[in-house]
């Protein structure tokens, strides 16, 4: 697959490596840029790999409030340095994270934070969906397996925050966005953790019965 210079531009920005060992990585990988990032890494290049194991004390706290007030979202992204904390550059990236979180209501940061249990109850249902079609009685065990698995894989995208794509743009997930500002900052980027609120979430709603409403009302009308 051929690559143009602009790939070798946006796989720098996302790595943080050098121009040349862009190009070199998008030859050996045939321009797939996934396989290049990882063709960087590997041979420690990426300088924004080199970082993960680095330790990111200071940030900021952000908050967000969408749609007049009906959604809130208070978010932590932590960086290296109060210098980087408070430059524009970060502060527009965790901007970008809060709106993500406040449009797309992610339930975790990470799917490593996703319990057991939860994991567990999606494979039940899953299961259960396989079992009651038709269509699947006849397919062997592994391809049942595979179908399961692809439907957890779509759980973590939906509700992994690191794991879904962005909503400025798609083609692009958070856990990209992370590793692009690390580059871009020279520092370890993380996000820590995140709440989001939607107004009335959680209470009981009351539900109009109109036909009640109309019966009450002609009953009325007879007295």
């Amino acid at each position: 697959m051929a690559f143009t210079a602009k790939d070798v531009q946006e796989l720098r920005a996302r790595t943080g490596a050098g121009m040349m060992d862009c190009k070199k990585a998008l030859e050996a990988s045939d321009g797939n840029p996934e396989k290049a990032a990882e063709w960087l890494r590997e041979k420690g290049i990426a300088t924004a790999a080199k970082k993960a194991g680095r330790i990111a004390s200071q940030g900021v706290v952000d908050s967000y409030i969408h749609m007049g007030g009906k959604v809130g979202v208070l978010l932590e992204v932590n960086c290296e340095t109060d210098f980087v904390a408070k430059g524009e550059g970060f502060l527009a990236f965790v901007h970008d994270v809060a709106l993500q979180i406040a449009a797309v209501k992610p339930l975790y940061v990470s799917r490593e934070e996703v319990p057991a249990d939860v994991i567990n109850h999606e494979r039940s249902i899953a299961s259960a969906q396989i079992e009651n079609d038709p269509k699947m009685a006849s397919k062997p065990e592994m391809v049942k397996n595979k179908i399961i698995d692809g439907k957890i894989e779509t759980y973590y995208k939906e509700n992994c925050l690191l794991d879904q794509a962005f909503v400025k743009d798609p083609s692009k997930t958070i856990n990209q966005l992370v590793i692009e500002a690390t580059a871009k900052c020279g520092e370890k980027v993380t996000i820590r953790r995140f709440v989001r609120y939607e107004m009335g979430e959680g209470l009981a709603k009351k539900v109009d019965n109109f036909a009640e409403e109309i019966n009450a009302a002609v009953a009325s009308m007879k007295k």
